[in-house]
């Protein structure tokens, strides 16, 4: 069983950068893809990036392309999202998962508790 620990959400105002971390501990997925999704108040949860394990490949939802980077340390199962220009619409709580795919970007089912970010206008 995997636990991931969401950490580093806050109220920011539009325009401003927050960078969220998520350790990942116990029996980690054999697809070693990690990824960030978000819900938002009325809305269900959607993805909003992915990484594979060397770090060399990357890909993000067009939402948040340019504007948001996820990266990873290996070496201490975690990994970031760098959140910029962050936008009103960016309001949700952020999760990040393992991916059992890459095409699908499908998320296994076990999920941490998410952390909140707020952006206002």
């Amino acid at each position: 069983q995997v636990q991931l620990v969401e950490s580093g959400g806050g109220l920011v105002q539009a325009g401003g950068s927050l960078r969220l971390s998520c350790a990942a501990s116990g029996r980690t997925s054999s697809t070693n893809i990690m990824g960030w999704f978000r819900q938002a108040p009325g809305k269900e949860r959607e993805f909003v990036a992915c990484i594979n394990f060397s770090g060399r490949n990357t890909y993000y939802a067009a939402s948040v392309k340019g504007r948001f980077t996820i990266s990873r340390n290996n070496a201490e199962n975690t990994v970031y999202l760098q959140m910029n220009s962050l936008k009103p619409e960016d309001t949700a709580v952020y999760y990040c998962n393992f991916l059992t795919d890459w095409s699908t970007k499908t998320p296994f089912p076990s999920w941490g508790q998410g952390t909140q970010v707020t952006v206002s206008s």
